[in-house]
């Protein structure tokens, strides 16, 4: 092959190269979902529903994301049985795509049906990642919710939320599973939002019960 062959071949795959990033920075831009790629650092207690936002459009903007209005998708209760904060109001109305651009769900009503499109391949991290899961060799698909399955405060009593998400000792909150795995102890256990409690508020205890303090983050579109 002549010199100016293969000069022709490498810039033909450098800017072949520079297609596929440019692609993936769009994609990343134009991002409305993520998991968390790494929690606060002191288990459940993440400052709050503010501090919860702040940190998912923190995480976004250092991925390059453009949207500014990020909301964590989390629940909180209320003392004295007044009404609490249900996740699912605080997210719009959708759709909300991943870091790749695929699309998890086209309304707030698609997202807490069967038909969205939340996997262990599609939940990503702003970085366009997969977290890992069960089967893995560190089982992190344990995501903070505080919700039941169609995405409002629980009823059920007791913490659910570490203390409104202030707590990082004593208490418990609920998670989902972002893989959809689980031992199939009850029908929410494989849900991506509601699957069940966690052993305390801690990181150690949420590490054990199998998850790393991460929570997903939408744009209230």
């Amino acid at each position: 092959m002549s010199k100016i062959k293969i000069a022709a071949a490498s810039m033909t795959l450098l800017w072949g190269g520079y297609g596929v990033v440019a692609t993936a920075q769009a994609q990343q831009a134009a991002m409305t979902f993520f998991v968390t790629s790494a929690g606060k650092g002191n288990g459940a207690d993440i400052g709050g529903l503010e501090g919860a936002d702040a940190h998912c459009a923190a995480l976004a903007k250092a991925a390059g994301a453009t949207a500014t209005n990020w909301h964590a998708y989390l629940s909180t209760t209320a003392p004295g049985g007044d009404a609490g904060v249900n996740a699912r109001d605080r997210i719009g109305k959708g759709p909300w795509q991943n870091a790749k651009g695929e699309v998890i769900a086209k309304s707030i009503d698609d997202l807490h049906s069967d038909a969205n499109k939340l996997t262990k391949q599609s939940a990503l991290t702003e970085k366009g990642e997969i977290v890992s899961g069960r089967g893995d060799a560190v089982n992190a698909h344990d995501i903070l919710t505080g919700s039941d399955p169609a995405g409002m405060f629980s009823t059920a009593g007791g913490d659910t939320t570490c203390g409104n998400w202030t707590k990082s000792a004593e208490g418990s909150a609920i998670v989902g599973h972002h893989d959809r795995t689980g031992l199939k102890v009850s029908r929410h256990m494989n849900s991506w939002n509601s699957s069940h409690g966690t052993i305390g508020c801690s990181q150690d205890a949420i590490k054990k019960t199998g998850g790393a303090a991460l929570f997903y983050c939408f744009v209230a579109n």
